[in-house]
């Protein structure tokens, strides 16, 4: 399970690797034009719309960025059938599902109105993945010919998608209202009940869910409308603001110290990637409070962690909410909001959120950084390859008859699953682990062999991985 997620959260840094610069996009749009959001500035207009063009189409990204990194060959065929099954689930659970369950009272049909979410993308991008691996070498009768093999997969998927759609029709609102009752349930709580709601609104964003918990403490569905309330004036000042204060100090000061501490534990030769992708989402998340960038690249490889995230969100929301601490956002809590909220008719000493937000992220990183170091968890930066395997020379460059020795010695391509490579190993999935021969797969001149699990075959290649890996694929299909 564990090594499906990380290879999950591995199939996500493609898509994420988009955002940092559409939360950037926002931030500078909003700066310029606070109120009309680009109605008063063409330039905030340009940006603002151009961040929205990824932000709000980040579920489709995920669709096919999980839907390549979990076929067997990375392939764009997998990539289309990623985005058939997330079109299938938008036109079906978006457009026929409310239709078809009108009449059910017990189902909530605001729900199909938010099928646009991540939870969705991943779901679509893991159906196209498995569409793919399992079909991509369907033989067809002679008259159907044209769609065989690759072709046949958006088919395949569309139908296993609509399938998939049937229960989902009953499911998902079931899903979704329950989420609403539970916040409901929580409202009487004071400032506990704000700290369980910080904690569940990071524990749903994986799949897309917090907008339901949302829903109940922003807006007016339990009477609460804590962020119209706070900026139009007609709240409760020490109270209006409680359920979104608490969110300042961990997007501004939390979410970018945990990056820094993923960036200190990353192995010296990955260094530079980790902090590209680290430090450009922790710009995002302090000045705009745009958090998935960050949080996505590392919630499926360290689960451990975004748990603890979780937590000390939690705690970081309840704490602020006892205090007489009160800040809002029009957006998400990044510096940008921070500032505007001191114009706010409700707004309750928010300079205070900056001391609260340098000890919440003191905390953030203590934690990320102990976490990391011991369980050992694969943040991004801290893959399993041995310093000394980028060191390591192949016995000749004739890479094709290496992959041949490999793919002899695994049992032949009917005995590979799957197939993967990082930056010194070629990592194997095969079926029977009895059919490998590691003296067959080391008279290829490859420097060794680990078996972690029955199935899992990793080949120590070196730093010229990626040929033999392509060589491999080709000899595979």
């Amino acid at each position: 399970m564990m090594k499906t997620l990380q290879r999950l959260g591995k199939s996500l840094m493609l898509p994420v690797a988009c955002l940092p610069v559409a939360g950037i996009l926002y931030g500078i749009g909003y700066w310029i034009d606070p109120v009309g959001w680009g109605s008063n500035s063409v330039v905030a207009l340009f940006m603002i719309k151009a961040a929205s063009s990824l932000i709000d189409n980040m579920a489709i990204l995920f669709a096919i960025g999980v839907a390549v990194g979990m076929s067997k060959d990375q392939e764009g065929t997998s990539a289309l059938a990623g985005l058939v099954s997330w079109l299938v689930f938008q036109a079906i659970l978006g457009g026929v599902s409310p239709t078809v369950v009108a009449n059910i009272s017990w189902l909530d049909t605001a729900a199909f109105a938010k099928v646009n979410n991540q939870f969705i993308g991943i779901f679509a991008g893991l159906i196209g993945a498995y569409c793919y691996n399992r079909f991509h070498k369907t033989q067809l009768p002679e008259f159907l010919s044209f769609f065989s093999g690759r072709r046949s997969v958006a088919i395949v998927t569309a139908i296993a998608t609509l399938i998939i759609c049937v229960p989902m029709t009953f499911v998902w609102p079931f899903i979704y209202g329950a989420l609403v009752k539970f916040g409901e349930a929580i409202v009487g709580l004071g400032a506990v009940g704000a700290g369980i709601y910080g904690f569940f609104n990071r524990l749903l964003i994986p799949v897309g869910l917090h907008h339901a918990l949302n829903s109940v403490f922003w807006f007016d569905v339990a009477g609460i409308n804590d962020l119209g309330n706070f900026w139009a004036g007609t709240g409760i000042t020490g109270q209006t603001g409680m359920y979104m204060a608490g969110f300042f100090p961990v997007m501004m000061f939390g979410l970018p110290a945990g990056a820094y501490a993923m960036y200190l534990t990353a192995k010296e030769k990955n260094k530079k990637n980790a902090a590209g992708i680290l430090f450009a989402a922790a710009l995002c998340s302090f000045f705009t409070g745009v958090t998935e960038p960050l949080e996505f690249s590392f919630m499926f490889l360290a689960p451990q962690l975004y748990l603890a995230h979780a937590i000390l969100t939690g705690l970081s929301v309840g704490i602020v909410a006892a205090l007489p601490v009160r800040a809002g956002f029009n957006f998400s809590a990044g510096l940008v909001d921070w500032i505007l909220s001191f114009k706010a008719p409700h707004a309750l000493h928010p300079a205070w959120l900056l001391v609260i937000g340098v000890i919440v992220g003191a905390i953030y990183f203590v934690v990320f950084y102990v976490l990391i170091k011991k369980l050992n968890l694969k943040t991004p930066g801290r893959e399993d390859d041995v310093e000394d395997e980028l060191k390591v020379e192949l016995a000749s460059n004739d890479y094709t008859e290496i992959a041949k020795i490999i793919l002899q010695g695994v049992g032949g391509k009917e005995n590979v699953t799957s197939i993967d490579n990082c930056i010194t190993r070629l990592r194997l999935e095969v079926k029977d682990r009895l059919k490998v021969d590691e003296k067959v797969i080391k008279s290829a001149g490859v420097k060794g062999v680990i078996r972690p699990s029955k199935t899992a075959v990793q080949v120590i290649i070196g730093p010229k991985v990626q040929f033999v890996a392509d060589e491999f694929k080709a000899l595979c299909k």
